[in-house]
């Protein structure tokens, strides 16, 4: 593979917008390990939370995910690789970061905090709502006495 075209797949790579319309590998293999990471990543998705038993397992997921980023990326870089072979790495490369986004997302959810927090919103809005209904809510010019 010659230099400009090992620079074109590293900038596709790392693009801002490279992960739109990007599919995640149905398998891949990290670390030796093949791994269904398509239906992984759906049916931790699937989840309004990831169940604290496999939140572990996501962490894990991740940190073997981005350490294989890295050395498939390393590979495209320096590796005597065909340009054949480097289309693949970067489209798995690109694919990894659609997997890695989608987790990302998913987040640490604190339902009961949620639950508190919108509760203490809706009772905000009733009271403003009862105050203005009741006329006990002035503008700042009648309770300045202007």
């Amino acid at each position: 593979m010659q230099p400009y075209e090992r620079k074109q797949l590293l900038e596709r790579v790392e693009r801002e917008g490279a992960t739109v319309g990007a599919d995640i590998p149905e398998t891949i293999t990290v670390q030796g390990e093949a791994i269904d990471l398509q239906q992984f990543v759906f049916e931790i998705k699937r989840r309004e939370t990831v169940p604290s038993g496999d939140r572990d397992r996501v962490e894990q997921a991740k940190r073997n995910l981005r350490r294989e980023r890295i050395e498939r990326l390393e590979r495209i870089e320096e590796a005597d690789i065909s340009r054949e072979e480097g289309e693949e790495l970067a489209r798995s490369v690109i694919g990894i970061d659609r997997a890695l986004n989608a987790l990302e997302s998913l987040g640490p959810t604190d339902l009961e905090r949620e639950q508190q927090a919108q509760q203490a919103a809706d009772r905000k809005r009733w009271m403003s709502f009862l105050k203005k209904a009741l006329g006990q809510e002035e503008s700042g010019a009648k309770r300045r006495g202007r």
